[in-house]
């Protein structure tokens, strides 16, 4: 089961990428038209990522984990800037 969608703002680009590849399942870029890019996979995360940074950062993403897990990970890195 999917868990709701969280909204990123301002997150390192370097580090979200390293957040991305310890997750264990999918993580979905949401984009406002309703499309769905899974993260996991690198040549999604280039297409995805490429239209959302400006100067280094990632301005604004929605994304959907399938791991609870995961969405905390990513909540960590969005409210604190690093995970660990």
């Amino acid at each position: 089961m999917m868990t709701p969608v969280m909204s990123l703002h301002d997150i390192d680009v370097s580090e979200f990428m390293n957040v991305l590849d310890a997750c264990q399942g999918n993580v979905y870029l949401v984009t406002h038209e309703g499309d769905r890019l899974n993260l996991r996979s690198k040549l999604s995360q280039l297409l995805g990522l490429t239209r959302l940074i400006e100067g280094g950062k990632i301005t604004e993403a929605f994304v959907m984990c399938d791991n609870v897990e995961d969405e905390s990970r990513l909540f960590r890195l969005n409210m604190f800037g690093k995970v660990s």
